[in-house]
């Protein structure tokens, strides 16, 4: 296990990792070590805060609610029911050769500009990968462009007149996606269903508004973190010669657990926050029933008693993978695989581009209800 000198890019100053559990002076508790924050991602007597869940659930009993807000046995057994979309086998079979598809004509744009930003040809190649699972096939152009702004982080200094327009705005790229990509999807799976996601919703009774919040949710998921997470993973690879060799030299094993390593220390999301339903023990700690809680993934997963030796660095191969990146328990991540899959193709054909270099560093924008980054502006050339 040889570790690369390549400290994190994205400074969210998390507190330091192996802190007990404690509550804050607002009444929030707080997880940093890794095995007490796993095993409270892994206990039943959660349930799901933040993700925008306090505006969602104003409309529990009128509808049904996105798998990512539901808990308890009904979000176990959707969970079940769709599983099939983002198994290993089924990346290889359906999603694969649609990866290297897509990765071959953003490389190719590139070639043909002589640079390009990489968020947008990363993003531009997660909304076709997700979109497939989802069933968003049916789209005029522009579907990333309407996302990417659905997404954008809002201004929180925004008041007053300022705020009403950021919403109004919001709310209108909301019912652009809901007429110029849901419907279509919907219309065209009600007259013959397909093997995706939106067609299972569709077979389980859902209305259009109802599998408009599961695209949401699953664009969410699926494309704009898994954007974020070929950049931040480029520009490591980018800056670090070492590592540069070791991955566009290994094989697929060696590549998976570089990006492993680097997810590790750049989650796309380093903060998981929820709700206790009852008293939960963590060691000597009671969390009371009712209390909010904030798991720093970020933080944990540098927690140095599970990460081995220098935690802060890129050191491929440790025992803990990406650590709870993904997340764990009931919510964990269904399309790890998927992610790490188009992560490496990509990043592979990009990296076979003679001459790649960085010719501008992203800027960071950070999230600060879930300390999750934005990273725009990288501009690669050829």
């Amino acid at each position: 296990m040889t570790t690369v000198d390549n400290s994190r890019k994205v400074d969210r100053g998390e507190r330091a990792p192996g802190c007990p559990v404690r509550a804050g002076a607002d009444g929030v508790w707080h997880i940093q070590d890794y095995p007490t924050a796993r095993a409270f991602l892994r206990h039943t007597d959660t349930r799901q805060a933040g993700l925008g869940i306090e505006n969602a659930l104003r409309h529990a009993g009128r509808m049904r609610l996105p798998m990512l807000y539901r808990d308890g046995p009904e979000h176990r057994e959707q969970r079940r029911q769709t599983a099939r979309y983002f198994t290993p086998k089924r990346v290889e079979t359906a999603y694969r050769d649609l990866m290297h598809r897509l990765a071959d004509q953003q490389c190719e744009v590139l070639r043909r500009r002589g640079a390009a930003d990489l968020s947008a040809l990363s993003f531009q190649l997660a909304v076709a990968v997700a979109a497939e699972v989802v069933g968003l096939t049916e789209s005029p152009p522009g579907m990333p462009q309407r996302l990417d702004r659905f997404f954008a982080i809002p201004d929180p200094n925004a008041r007053g007149l300022s705020a009403v327009r950021q919403k109004a705005f919001n709310n209108f790229v909301l019912m652009s996606f809901l007429w110029r990509d849901v419907r279509p999807a919907v219309a065209a799976r009600r007259k013959a269903r397909r093997d995706d996601l939106i067609s299972h919703l569709i077979d389980e009774g859902c209305n259009t508004a109802e599998i408009l919040g599961e695209c949401v949710t699953f664009a969410a998921a699926g494309m704009v973190t898994t954007r974020e997470f070929i950049t931040v993973a480029a520009w490591h690879l980018l800056t670090d010669e070492m590592l540069r060799e070791r991955y566009t030299t290994g094989d697929q094993n060696e590549r998976a657990a570089i990006l492993h390593e680097i997810l590790r220390l750049e989650p796309v999301v380093a903060d998981l926050l929820r709700w206790t339903t009852a008293d939960v023990e963590l060691g000597d700690v009671t969390i009371p029933s009712g209390a909010r809680v904030d798991v720093g993934v970020a933080a944990a997963n540098l927690d140095a008693a599970e990460a081995g030796a220098q935690p802060g660095a890129v050191c491929p191969g440790r025992q803990i993978g990406a650590g709870l990146s993904f997340g764990d328990g009931a919510h964990k991540c269904p399309g790890a695989h998927i992610a790490i899959q188009e992560t490496d193709i990509f990043l592979s054909k990009l990296f076979a581009m003679p001459g790649l270099r960085m010719i501008q560093e992203p800027t960071v924008t950070i999230r600060p209800d879930i300390a999750s980054y934005e990273l725009k502006g990288m501009i690669l050339a050829v």
